[in-house]
């Protein structure tokens, strides 16, 4: 197998992964949970370690059962912790998010400690595996869930979208937002535990950060955020494989890197530019 060839579905893979992570970004950038998916991805590898407390085979599907019962109670936490701005922010929420991350993070090393493999399955939520990803079952599986959790988003794009960016509507609308929150961050973690394993928590972060904080240097208006975020993560994405396999450089590391260099390039371009619209 060429090395363009072997670069096929690690491409297709972080297209996927864009697709839906640079969305979902414009959200955790307006509602300043920036490390919401840490959290989420913390507590969705404390899940899948557990199964192999009982002997369940990692990557089975009742692992998968458990890390996202796991991550539907860091949902259900960040949901309940949430304060409005009526209410004032004695607390701020990105301060219980840390929180759960530092205790999930504690608790997945001490059942690491008691599992066979424990040590390289930490390893393995830090790093993932996208140079080895394969069409089946991973890349299918991820591309059916997101466009099904892609449609849920769109169906309910304008009570997320309204909590989002104008939470002060939506309390005067009299929404449960605690509630939307709940579904919210729960379909978040659904995303964030099938994105882990293939692509890591560095590479995630990256993908959910950077294209929207990139988006939000330009512009205000949602259909340009979305744009200018799908854009600027595959423009990274492609410019890390390609490096990758001109360099024989390792993949991932390469792609966060470039990742950091594509924004470095839009804050020198917003330099050029007048303020956002």
């Amino acid at each position: 197998m060429s090395g363009l060839q072997l670069m096929i579905p690690p491409f297709v893979a972080c297209m996927v992964l864009v697709a839906m992570l640079s969305y979902l970004g414009l959200h955790v950038i307006a509602r300043e949970v920036i490390f919401v998916d840490l959290s989420l991805a913390q507590m969705a590898a404390l899940g899948g370690l557990s199964a192999l407390l009982i002997h369940v085979e990692a990557d089975s599907t009742w692992a998968y059962v458990f890390a996202l019962f796991a991550t539907a109670v860091g949902a259900l936490l960040f949901a309940l912790t949430r304060t409005s701005p009526r209410e004032g922010r004695r607390v701020p929420q990105e301060a219980f998010i840390g929180i759960v991350y530092v205790v999930a993070s504690a608790a997945a090393v001490l059942v690491a400690n008691k599992v066979p493999g424990g040590g390289e399955a930490i390893e393995k939520t830090l790093t993932g595996s996208i140079l080895w990803v394969t069409f089946k079952p991973t890349i299918i599986k991820l591309a059916v869930v997101y466009a099904a959790l892609g449609l849920f988003h769109y169906a309910l794009r304008h009570r997320f979208l309204t909590i989002s960016f104008h939470p002060e509507e939506a309390e005067r609308l009299g929404w449960r937002i605690k509630w939307w929150d709940f579904l919210f961050y729960l379909s978040f973690g659904v995303v964030i535990t099938l994105a882990v394993p293939v692509a890591g928590v560095l590479m995630v972060f990256s993908f959910l950060v950077v294209p929207a904080v990139i988006a939000f240097l330009f512009t205000r208006d949602m259909k340009r955020l979305a744009y200018i975020s799908w854009g600027s993560g595959a423009l990274a994405s492609v410019l890390g494989l390609w490096l990758s396999l001109a360099g024989d450089l390792p993949t991932g590391p390469l792609i966060v890197c470039m990742y950091g260099i594509v924004l470095l390039g839009a804050l020198v371009l917003r330099r050029l530019k007048p303020a956002p619209a």
